[in-house]
């Protein structure tokens, strides 16, 4: 009997212990059995995290609701009076939108054909680096090929880089042995090629926390290397690709220092540019700047919101799991 008694007391502790949470550098008993990730997300998402969000949101608003203010307040107020006299004086008018967009004098802004020229540079450059950087980044994470590692390295390190230093010697390597200075062509391969050390980076990381058994799999039924891609990590990578466009978009879209050195003449000058012009050396004309700064914010934050539950979920994505 005694025997009996040990034997299902040795049983039942072998079952305890098989049914013990796995010991994990991210469980810890003293918390309910959470792991990290869950007690990230309960902070998170707390009453006291939710009430600090909403009041730095609300701070980071006021410049942006003072700039949408002024830009529809009349000259002579804008000059005289601050924004937020608005509420007690309210005077609104749309002359500085339609002097700024589609005036024709030598004072105006005339940013319509700016506008244009912006989405010409900033759409293909935006396909060009995330097209070749998602390639790339397949190819660094799963294709088995000599040096595959010191290019990643290599890649990165041009992370360290400064745009400055490199911005004139590609001008003379695009303008040598491409033809390409002074157009659209210029600006797109300096932006594709200034966009693809981050690219490549953010979604090498990405791509490399995918399980491998999807790859095994696709290459038991057949699927080559482009097939794979194209059919299995492009719909898996999606979050990583939104964050990543909406990275290079903001970056293209607000940048000048790229656009005055690679392109030549008002006739492929950016919306940023002209904004630059307008500000001058004094910035006399408040009413058109604001109009004109509010303008360039409209397909940024199209951009931002369209493709907004895709930016979190990116930005989570390489975060603690659990």
């Amino acid at each position: 009997m005694s025997t009996d008694a040990s034997s299902k007391d040795a049983a039942a502790v072998s079952t305890d212990a098989a049914d013990a949470p796995e010991a994990s550098p991210l469980y810890r008993p003293d918390t309910g059995g959470q792991t990290m990730a869950g007690r990230v997300r309960r902070k998170l998402t707390s009453r006291a995290a939710s009430v600090v969000s909403i009041i730095i949101a609300l701070v980071w608003t006021i410049p942006t609701f003072g700039l949408l203010v002024s830009s529809v307040r009349p000259e002579g107020d804008i000059k005289s009076t601050g924004w937020w006299t608005f509420f007690k004086h309210p005077s609104l008018t749309l002359d500085n939108y339609n002097e700024v967009v589609f005036g024709t004098s030598a004072s105006s802004g005339r940013l319509a054909s700016y506008f244009v020229n912006s989405l010409v540079i900033t759409v293909p450059a935006v396909l060009f680096s995330v097209t070749l950087a998602a390639m790339a980044a397949y190819a660094l994470s799963w294709l088995n090929f000599r040096g595959r590692d010191w290019i990643f390295i290599g890649v990165f390190a041009l992370q360290i880089v400064p745009l400055q230093m490199a911005l004139i010697p590609m001008l003379q390597l695009v303008k040598d042995y491409t033809g390409w200075g002074g157009g659209f062509f210029a600006v797109w391969f300096a932006h594709t090629c200034f966009g693809l050390p981050l690219g490549v980076f953010l979604l090498h990381n990405f791509m490399s926390e995918l399980p491998k058994d999807l790859f095994e799999a696709a290459r038991v039924d057949g699927a080559g290397p482009a097939m794979t891609f194209r059919r299995i990590v492009l719909p898996l990578v999606t979050p990583a690709l939104a964050s990543l466009t909406i990275f290079q978009f903001l970056w293209i879209w607000n940048d000048l220092l790229v656009a005055l050195v690679f392109t030549s003449g008002q006739g492929n000058r950016p919306l940023t540019a002209r904004l630059a012009e307008l500000a001058g050396t004094r910035g006399n004309d408040w009413q058109r700047l604001t109009s004109g700064a509010f303008v360039s914010m409209i397909i940024p934050l199209i951009v931002f919101l369209s493709l907004q539950r895709y930016f979190v979920r990116g930005l989570l994505a390489g975060g603690v799991k659990g």
